[in-house]
């Protein structure tokens, strides 16, 4: 085969070539225009669309403008006024700098640029079809810049083959339109679709802009959430995870104010909802992370969604960090609830059931009041056998045993003292009665609480293992008398292979032989639970994963599993005490809101709600 000579490309093709990468769809010119007239400084922009954006995208602003000379040069390729060395664009703080997007644009559609300075007498236009450029002329415009692209791939028509129908381009339009306004509530932006007006964001707040964007129900539903270390600031909003998503079309993660997909980022805001919300649903947010531009390179991608942290270890902990501080300090309040945060309990915050129970009782009250159980008894006669006890007796004793060991308290949770109203009523309020073996109902401040005890109890211990597991191991129960199953070889092997280290599991497990495991010990915590079936459930993890992950990579998988096998099942009769006590414990507990699957592990039905179910006062 004869090679043709080597010849340079065309300008016009060059410019093609490059929009394939750059404007690959409507929303990619979009994007561009957008950017360009923030960088331009403009606080209004309108949007036209026709057609999904395929046959018109106009975009228009108030911004700077530009000089009559500098038009044809703007739709020049890799002409820019935004950077002028490399110093400049490793700080760079303009949303463009590369000056391909208006070449592109006009490459692949017939474009129409107008813009007028405010010192200008009049504005001025140019045309660009097929990325061939004609003369400037004078015009009519107000100061600021309009960018009109019409027949988007008119002269490629391969490329539009490719695109998809006019609502689903328009969709991507009015993402990545939302995208960009969710970042700015200090601009007016206004947006229409074939003639109709879609978006009429006025400037206002973030909250107002988000509550705008993605409804009043997102923003009752999730933490402000403000953190600042060092030159990393991170603030926005957090769904709690009961507004989770079965898809991320509600992520919105922002560096610099520029709209990416990173993903360090990405992980680390998985991580930290990953105890509290179901493995196939998603977390709903917005966030902002400011930083030096110097350190991260947005210059790594065509269209810059995606961008490299200089140090991504310290970006990943920082955020991590940020929202599991967050998330924690909820201390299980779901977005309607209206205690203040707690930290988890720890010795001095942990009441007994005993503790929990001993408060005065009350008169019976006026409508509006709160009504303590007269029957709740004020004490725990002396050797009562508390179901809820018996998981929990002991914690204390083994938290001081540790101090004992390390010769230094604990500090890394605080005692904080619960919140209660002026009546001296907790947050969850007092315990009324048990539900068909399932639910505690509970009388509060503001009406009446409805727990899933399983998925509470759930919860409390779960972190409970989690904090024994980071210091010296979960205390184990020696059974009374040892149980033995029947397993399979590899079972067996994994036992005499890991034995010693699933002491730290809690655990204490032999081989009796080729065939037979007994279970001589479990957790503390676990005792009452089915000592064969969380024996089963660890091998199984061990013998999939080896204990080294387990105990690091899948430990809170592991960890959640054997709290599932210990908690409190339905069924099992509650006193009243015991009820209490599961209250208490739940207030002081990290996110005790949810339980390790995401499921909630309570709801409130308030006064006001109530009336309304029965029509009082209609």
């Amino acid at each position: 085969m004869t090679m043709r000579p080597i010849r340079r490309l065309p300008d016009h093709l060059v410019n093609q070539i490059a929009a394939g990468e750059v404007v690959e769809r409507p929303a990619s010119a979009l994007k561009e225009l957008l950017e360009n007239s923030l960088d331009a400084g403009a606080d209004k922009i309108t949007v036209d669309l026709a057609q999904g954006g395929i046959k018109l995208i106009r975009v228009t602003d108030n911004g700077g403008g530009i000089a009559a000379d500098d038009l044809p040069l703007a739709l020049d390729r890799h002409a820019t006024s935004k950077i002028a060395s490399l110093d400049e664009l490793e700080q760079v703080g303009t949303l463009g700098f590369r000056g391909e997007g208006l070449a592109s644009i006009a490459s692949v559609s017939r474009l129409t640029l107008i813009s007028r300075q405010e010192d200008a007498a009049h504005a001025h236009q140019i045309l660009a079809i097929d990325g061939r450029l004609h003369p400037v002329e004078p015009a009519a415009h107000a100061p600021g810049t309009s960018v009109e692209a019409v027949d988007l791939y008119f002269n490629t028509p391969a490329r539009r083959k490719f695109l998809k129908s006019d609502n689903t381009e328009y969709a991507h339009c009015a993402a990545v339109f939302e995208r960009i306004a969710l970042a700015r509530p200090d601009v007016e932006f206004l947006l229409r679709h074939n003639g109709k007006v879609v978006w009429r964001l006025p400037q206002g707040s973030r909250a107002e802009r988000v509550a705008a964007l993605l409804g009043q129900d997102f923003i009752q539903a999730s933490l402000p959430l403000e953190h600042v270390a060092g030159p990393l600031q991170l603030t926005g909003f957090i769904a709690d995870p009961t507004y989770s998503k079965a898809s991320r079309d509600a992520q919105y993660f922002y560096v610099n104010g520029r709209f990416v997909r990173e993903k360090t980022a990405q992980h680390a805001l998985r991580q930290a909802y990953r105890d509290v919300l179901h493995h196939e649903r998603h977390p709903a947010y917005v966030l902002f992370l400011t930083m030096d531009p110097a350190a991260v390179d947005v210059n790594v991608h065509p269209t810059k969604i995606e961008v490299r942290f200089r140090e991504s270890q310290a970006v990943h902990q920082f955020l991590f960090h940020s929202l599991n501080k967050t998330l924690s300090g909820s201390a299980g309040n779901r977005a309607d609830a209206t205690h203040e945060p707690t930290a988890t309990a720890t010795d001095s915050t942990m009441p007994s059931p005993a503790m929990s129970a001993a408060r005065p009782s009350m008169p019976p009250p006026a409508r509006g009041q709160v009504f303590v159980q007269q029957s709740m008894p004020l004490h725990v006669a002396e050797g009562a056998q508390s179901i809820y006890q018996k998981l929990f007796d002991g914690v204390r004793e083994e938290e001081r045993a540790l101090d004992r060991q390390t010769g230094t308290p604990r500090t890394d949770l605080p005692p904080v003292a619960l919140p209660e109203s002026d009546d001296g009523i907790p947050p969850l309020g007092f315990a009324l009665a048990q539900l068909h073996g399932v639910y505690i109902l509970s009388q509060c401040q503001e009406g009446l609480i409805v727990v899933d005890m399983h998925a509470a109890h759930e919860r409390i211990v779960y972190e409970r293992l989690k904090t024994a597991l980071d210091h010296e191991g979960i205390p184990t129960q020696p059974l009374l008398l040892p149980v033995s199953f029947g397993a399979s070889a590899q079972e067996v092997a994994t036992v005499e292979e890991h034995k010693e280290g699933m002491t730290r599991l809690g655990l204490e497990l032999a081989a009796l032989s080729p065939t037979q495991i007994a279970v001589r010990a479990v957790p503390q915590w676990l005792s009452d639970g089915n000592p064969v079936d969380l024996a089963r459930a660890v091998l199984a993890d061990v013998r999939e994963f080896g204990l080294t992950r387990v105990l690091t990579e899948r430990r809170n998988e592991l960890l959640a599993t054997m709290a599932c096998h210990g908690a409190v099942r339905a069924n099992r009769q509650l006193t009243l005490v015991e009820m209490n006590a599961l209250l208490r414990d739940m207030e002081a507990t990290e996110r005790s809101g949810q339980c390790n699957h995401g499921r909630p592990t309570w709801s409130r039905l308030s006064m006001k709600q109530l009336d309304e179910l029965f029509m009082r006062g209609q």
